[in-house]
């Protein structure tokens, strides 16, 4: 049985992400009975590492919950997992357009900007290059 501190090196974590993870109910330990101290065993160590790759993935912590949820109720988590890790595809693909239209409205402000004289506050404008963009 690890402590604490054994399951976080052993799972090259930190020691307040497997208290999070006890807290949020993804790892479950057993009590020392003498001192209280939360108890770990190498299932934990498993959990620890899923849980790493998993969120390297995309998922968070909710999704793992789900995962860790049909997994122990004896059903296979795989259709599950294509199904949350489809959406993240489709959400990061949404981003990215969103961030290169952001990219591309940035440039060309300041491409436009470049030509265009500092001006002063004059109680109208603030900053006249912004309120110049559409």
């Amino acid at each position: 049985m690890l402590t604490v501190s054994e399951l976080s090196k052993a799972a090259q974590a930190t020691p307040d992400a497997v208290r999070h993870y006890v807290r949020i109910g993804l790892l479950t330990p057993s009590r020392n009975p003498d001192n209280g101290y939360k108890l770990f065993g190498d299932n934990d160590i498993k959990k620890m590492k899923f849980i790493y790759r998993a969120k390297g993935l995309g998922f968070t912590l909710s999704d793992i919950q789900l995962i860790f949820d049909h997994s122990r109720m004896g059903q296979s988590p795989c259709p599950l997992v294509r199904d949350i890790i489809q959406q993240r595809i489709n959400e990061n693909r949404d981003r990215l357009a969103e961030l290169n239209q952001l990219q591309q409205r940035m440039d060309e402000a300041l491409e436009k900007w470049k030509l265009m004289p500092d001006g002063e506050p004059d109680g109208d404008a603030i900053c006249y290059l912004i309120e110049s963009t559409n």
